[in-house]
């Protein structure tokens, strides 16, 4: 019997298209949020935003779609490019609470433009454009991180405090376990970097995380000052 090309072609475009489709698919978000001292103050340094030097508080890294297995989706919708238009009344905010200190600096759009192409289209299921930023804003609003640590005496002093401190006082303010990341300064010292907290995929409610993300911290870390 001949094999029949025609069926064979419908059915590998029916395969392709079905991938498609599970790229888009996540199970929960990582909403991560990253201390401005911590980038800093490593050897790479950084370089403050066009509207100046960010207020010190921890801001925006992401918000990135994640699998229970603990890979993750990217890049999945190469037609849906970022457009500031539609962010342009969350802008004020944007420029507050997700500035970027990469080099050399800028207003933040080659950063969220970043952000949007490779985790925002994984969200476009349940988030649009304007939805996925303003979500992240929102999520920064009710997680004041820096609030919750100085309420248990965890202050960016340089000072040193152990990891599992800081854990159980972002768990006693959000009522979940965080996942913290830490990086070296230029002396080598470990210090707080990032924290992961997990929101549900439609980007309101935060969950217990089914997966944290594998990270290095000593037992006593450094929160620097900026």
């Amino acid at each position: 019997m001949k094999p029949n090309f025609s069926l064979l072609f419908k059915l590998l475009i029916l395969q392709y298209l079905s991938g498609l489709c599970l790229s888009r698919d996540f199970d929960f978000f990582y909403f991560v949020q990253q201390w401005p001292g911590a980038y800093c103050n490593t050897k790479q340094g950084c370089c403050y935003p066009k509207t100046g030097k960010p207020t010190a508080d921890f801001g925006i890294h992401g918000l990135w779609p994640n699998y229970k297995d603990g890979s993750w989706p990217s890049n999945c919708d190469p037609d849906s490019v970022f457009d500031k238009c539609q962010i342009t009344e969350l802008m004020s905010s944007m420029n507050k609470k997700w500035p970027t200190l990469s080099c050399p600096g800028s207003n933040g759009v080659r950063f969220w433009s970043y952000e949007w192409e490779k985790h925002g289209t994984c969200a476009e299921s349940e988030l649009d454009q304007r939805e996925y930023f303003e979500t992240a804003l929102n999520l920064k609003e009710k997680i004041n991180l820096l609030q919750i640590l100085k309420d248990a005496d965890i202050e960016p002093d340089d000072g040193f405090y152990s990891l599992d401190r800081i854990s159980k006082a972002i768990k006693k303010g959000t009522g979940f376990t965080p996942g913290i990341e830490c990086n070296k300064d230029s002396a080598h010292n470990i210090q707080l970097y990032q924290v992961y907290m997990c929101v549900d995929t439609s980007g309101t409610n935060l969950i217990e995380c089914p997966i944290l993300p594998r990270t290095q911290c000593g037992s006593d870390i450094q929160f620097p000052k900026f």
